[in-house]
């Protein structure tokens, strides 16, 4: 089999010109980083407590609304949402480059303002990964994938060197004004760009019941939670380089913004670096083993960072930290965005940035903390070793399964009903009759689990499965939804791969026809 080509995804025009856009943009995402946190070095006296909390400012916006942006990404226009979000981050920038460059930015102006620009990114992130498959056929989903993290590491090996040259030349408030101008190739390609519309289902989703609907898809989808566990783990204690890198460039190497600027290009250059290495690393391990070695990687360059005194020793160790940090990162990511159905994935991605962006503004407090009261190397040793730990705990979680089919199989029929219920109209419980040999009665139960999680992480609020008292070998399987038009929905969700375990399960029914299944409707007065 020809092996694809990592640059395959740039042959289709919109993709391509959005790429390059968010090269442009992340650039000026990191050329604000490194203002943002310089600035706050020389507003706070370097307090770590108050250069860890821009990192925290530009986090917690995730933490607080990842799950309602992944919801609206998947029920309104993701196309209009992101030129919304695009536009709420410019004219975030755009403020805190004029009042900067006024001369009248604090410190809690500066994390005030940085906080805004989370929200909007915020609300930007879970859409913008979610419009992937529309921008690409599905052969090419995961080379543009590893595309999307080759732009960001490439934008961090640029932005930050480039940025820390603005600051020292002309100014933070420049690096904050450029920042904003970088927004508006995202916009000029996002207006530019005819997004197809989407199959509307019958019965629209609100946002409080598609944010449900997420939640409940992630607790009953076992892939996710090891996706979750392990990002979470490493991010926690990964973010002490990232929350104390700028204090440990001034203090421990008494170097400016160029300095540090340089510190986190030779990290962002060990990311492309890690980008290419994983292209072929994936045709030799699997995803689990990469992923706990790069965690284990990145643990080991957190310690050199404690425990050594040279610059020029420090930016190659970064870079051996740059390979492991994007190891860890695409390699999650990719497990989540290859496992995931279209009808949740911006929803259960948003879940994914959720627990990332938290670990981030969480473990940022913590070292910072650590780090005001022990001292950076200190707090740099023991993230270091709760980097190796945290490899022990996670690495015998599974991250899905290579090649699983989740396009919709719509092999559901139709309810044989009278009238149509109105789409509100619940709670539905839906019944179906299997006729078992009594002998095989064990082995059923045990194959309807599986079919159990698939019914709850679509839809059903309860399951259960009955036996016949009075006529062994016969079996009802019972789930509640919520209403009419989220069992319709469900019909639309099941996958081709859900469809192998249904088929299991129906193996086992012996009756001279298929599985009897009854719609029940809520009685009403």
């Amino acid at each position: 089999m020809t092996r694809q080509s990592p640059w395959s995804p740039l042959a289709y025009t919109a993709f391509r010109w959005l790429w390059i856009a968010s090269i442009v943009s992340n650039i000026g995402t990191w050329m604000q980083n490194v203002g943002a946190a310089w600035m706050m070095t020389t507003l706070s006296q370097s307090s770590p407590l108050l250069v860890a909390l821009v990192q925290t400012a530009t986090t917690l916006p995730v933490f607080m609304l990842g799950v309602p942006a992944g919801a609206l990404a998947d029920i309104i226009d993701r196309r209009k949402l992101l030129l919304i979000t695009q536009a709420m981050m410019l004219a975030a920038a755009g403020a805190l480059g004029a009042l900067t460059v006024l001369g009248l930015t604090g410190p809690y102006t500066l994390l005030w303002l940085t906080f805004a620009l989370g929200v909007g990114s915020a609300l930007n992130g879970p859409a913008w990964l979610a419009i992937m498959p529309e921008l690409v056929p599905k052969r090419e989903l995961a080379p543009a994938i590893a595309l999307n993290s080759v732009s960001f590491n490439l934008a961090r090996a640029v932005g930050p060197a480039l940025g820390g040259m603005v600051v020292a030349a002309i100014g933070t408030g420049a690096a904050f004004i450029l920042n904003a101008v970088s927004f508006v190739a995202v916009l000029i390609v996002l207006y530019w760009w005819k997004r197809d519309p989407e199959h509307e289902l019958i019965g629209s989703e609100g946002v409080g019941p598609a944010i449900w609907a997420g939640i409940r898809y992630v607790r009953f989808a076992p892939f996710m939670h090891s996706v979750l566990l392990r990002s979470g783990f490493f991010v926690i204690s990964g973010s002490a380089i990232w929350a104390l890198l700028p204090v440990v460039a001034k203090i421990e190497f008494h170097s400016e913004s160029t300095g540090y600027g340089v510190l986190l290009g030779f990290l962002g250059l060990g990311s492309i670096a890690g980008a290419f290495l994983l292209t072929r690393l994936r045709h030799v391990f699997p995803p689990e083993a990469i992923a706990t070695s790069a965690v284990v990687l990145f643990g080991l360059a957190t310690l050199g960072l404690a425990s050594m005194t040279n610059f020029a020793p420090v930016c190659a160790l970064m870079v051996l930290g740059g390979i492991g940090w994007m190891s860890v990162n695409s390699t999650l990511n990719t497990a989540a965005q290859t496992s995931l159905p279209g009808w949740v994935r911006a929803r259960a991605l948003a879940v994914y940035l959720l627990v990332f962006q938290g670990a981030m503004a969480i473990g940022s407090v913590i070292w910072g903390q650590i780090a005001s009261r022990f001292g950076l190397r200190v707090a740099l040793y023991a993230a270091g070793c709760s980097l190796i730990g945290a490899a022990i705990l996670t690495f015998r979680m599974r991250l899905g399964t290579p090649g699983i089919d989740t396009t919709p199989s719509q092999h559901w029929p139709e309810p044989k009903i009278i009238v149509e219920p109105d789409p509100e109209h619940g709670p539905v419980l839906i019944t179906v009759e299997y006729q078992v040999e009594p002998s095989r009665g064990a082995e059923f139960a045990r194959a309807m689990k599986e079919l159990e999680r698939i019914r709850r992480r679509d839809g059903a609020i309860q399951w259960g499965l009955f036996e016949d008292a009075g006529e062994p070998g016969r079996f009802v399987e019972s789930f509640l939804v919520e209403s009419w038009g989220e069992h319709l929905r469900q019909h639309a969700r099941v996958t081709v791969a859900d469809r192998v375990f249904e088929e299991q399960a129906n193996a086992f029914h012996a009756g001279p026809e298929a599985p009897k299944v009854t719609h029940w409707l809520a009685a009403r007065d």
